[in-house]
């Protein structure tokens, strides 16, 4: 593993927290292999948090949370390769891989992770196959690899029939009518439209992860999951049979919200976020015992 900053770009700043202390800052290039990672590391003393963002996404999705998340924890986030600040890939990665390589080249080795949709799913693999890593997990409308979603081929058809002719505005439309269904934002728009250059890419490179779906019972950390009442409604189904298999699972239903929470629930999402962080002990108690709780809010 190349020392942190080694072989990589840095933009490093220093700000004044609340209480007068120096924080580091760090974005930087991440090494992975023949590519790069952008990465971005609030610094501080506080526990540390992963996020990873949702493929109708990139890191950008975090930002109406950021400040108050990193307000009282250590925060770090990337963009996948072909997402965002991060380049193309040019070799096969996969998602689980280039996760472990952010958090060693920031020399974190366990981490509370927050993951929605596909991070939601990488969240989920690394908690199972590195435990050691993973410290408590919320999940924002996780994809989740190894369930049968069900198929739309009238959807599909109508996303094919806009690729081929190459109207990028159309599949947008389209892009939203499937995720962003809570009305029109222009960040939300603008993080699907960015989002969507890194699909042809992402096909080519990215590697499958392993099915998850049937070992969510193996999950020894501490799980919050959150899904809106305006989400896909597969995804939605997805989730509430998620929530059932997972021990003490804490499955959050938000009125109102589509595949965009951070954007359309900011404040629900953090207080969700630290409000786990801060009680992961007792919660890992819960999770043992295999009790799971549910709320609307």
């Amino acid at each position: 593993m190349p020392a942190p900053g080694q072989f990589a770009r840095r933009d490093i700043r220093v700000i004044q927290d609340a209480d007068g202390t120096s924080v580091v800052v760090m974005q930087t290039m991440v090494p992975a292999g023949s590519d790069k990672i952008w990465a971005e590391d609030s610094g501080g003393a506080g526990p540390v948090i992963l996020l990873l963002h949702e493929g109708v996404a990139d890191a950008r999705m975090w930002d109406p949370v950021w400040p108050a998340l990193t307000a009282s924890c250590r925060v770090i986030r990337y963009d996948v390769r072909g997402y965002g600040r991060s380049p193309a890939a040019t070799e096969n990665y996969t998602l689980l891989g280039d996760a472990l390589t952010v958090l060693d080249y920031f020399g974190v080795a366990a981490a509370h992770v927050a993951g929605c949709s596909m991070g939601g799913g990488t969240a989920i693999e690394l908690a199972l196959v590195h435990p050691a890593r993973v410290t408590s997990l919320v999940l924002l409308c996780p994809g989740i690899p190894g369930y049968a979603y069900p198929e739309d081929p009238a959807v599909e058809a109508r996303f094919d029939e806009a690729a081929a002719a190459g109207d990028t505005e159309r599949l947008v439309r389209l892009g939203l009518e499937q995720w962003g269904r809570s009305g029109d934002d222009s960040f939300v728009t603008e993080l699907m439209r960015t989002a969507m250059r890194a699909w042809e890419n992402e096909e080519h490179f990215q590697q499958q992860g392993a099915p998850v779906y049937d070992r969510l019972g193996e999950l020894g950390v501490p799980v919050v999951l959150m899904v809106g009442d305006r989400d896909n409604p597969g995804l939605i189904a997805s989730n509430e049979a998620a929530a059932q298999r997972v021990p003490g699972c804490e499955l959050i239903r938000m009125p109102g919200v589509d595949h965009y929470p951070t954007v359309r629930a900011p404040q629900l999402v953090t207080e969700a976020i630290l409000h786990h962080v801060s009680r992961s002990p007792q919660r890992a108690v819960e999770s043992q015992s295999g009790r799971s709780r549910e709320w609307d809010v």
